[in-house]
């Protein structure tokens, strides 16, 4: 634990501990799932130290240790969150056979989307690899059905507007050796991905996503992995990446 007064809030602890995100935790907390010590807290303005009893649903929660990553393909078909009212198939059900510790995803791909999602035990690394002003590319491939209008690709480097929700610049570049027809395969690359951004900005220009995956996120790339398949990132290219633009 930092050594300033030995103290932190407990919702940078459950974080850092990999349990959820610092706004998963004040949401927790309001739910009355966490507990210090025995007593059950009500605010996330509440601070652990080294010797603090933290648990969340009755389980004890530990310290973190070093930051672990992984690359994991995310497949079609399965939502990226721990727990679904629905019931659906979750990308930490697709997982289990892997046996990691308790991890938390890097933002988020949807339920029609594949490819690199990145996986941490380390909530504070994931909040740090989504934040704007990280600087993080997320490039990705995808398949779209329609007729391309190029001066309206290449217009989205200077951002987009749709249903008063701002999207900022786009590197589009198309990925067809020679174009021909309705399907197209393009290169997307965002600074950053709000829900849905790609799907709705397509749309807006009239095209039709059919596939989309992530090939990279930051420093990090899909390559070589398949579909459910999960890979470890070596620790000294994890602590590289904290630097990197």
């Amino acid at each position: 634990m930092d050594n300033k007064e030995d103290k932190q809030r407990i919702n940078k602890f459950l974080a850092h501990a990999g349990v959820c995100s610092r706004r998963d935790a004040e949401r927790m907390i309001e739910d009355g799932r966490v507990w210090i010590d025995g007593k059950r807290i009500t605010t996330p303005a509440t601070f652990v130290t080294a010797n603090s009893r933290v648990t969340v649903d009755g389980k004890h929660v530990q310290e973190a240790g070093q930051t672990r990553v992984w690359r994991y393909y995310k497949p079609t078909g399965c939502i990226t969150t721990h727990y679904d009212p629905q019931d659906r198939y979750t990308v930490f059900q697709d997982i289990e056979s892997y046996n990691l510790p308790r991890v938390v995803s890097v933002g988020r791909l949807d339920i029609n989307s594949e490819g690199l999602l990145l996986l941490t035990n380390d909530g504070e690394f994931s909040r740090h690899a989504e934040l704007p002003s990280t600087g993080w590319k997320r490039c990705y491939k995808v398949r779209v059905f329609g007729l391309l209008d190029m001066r309206a690709l290449e217009s989205l480097k200077s951002g987009i507007t749709i249903d008063d929700v701002n999207y900022g610049s786009i590197d589009v570049s198309v990925q067809d050796s020679q174009p021909r027809g309705l399907n197209h395969w393009l290169m997307m690359t965002l600074s950053e991905g709000k829900n849905r951004e790609i799907r709705k900005i397509m749309n807006h220009l009239g095209l039709q996503v059919s596939r989309l995956i992530r090939s990279s996120y930051g420093p990090f790339s899909l390559d070589p992995l398949s579909p459910h398949e999960v890979q470890e990132i070596p620790s000294d290219l994890v602590q590289k990446s904290f630097s990197h633009k």
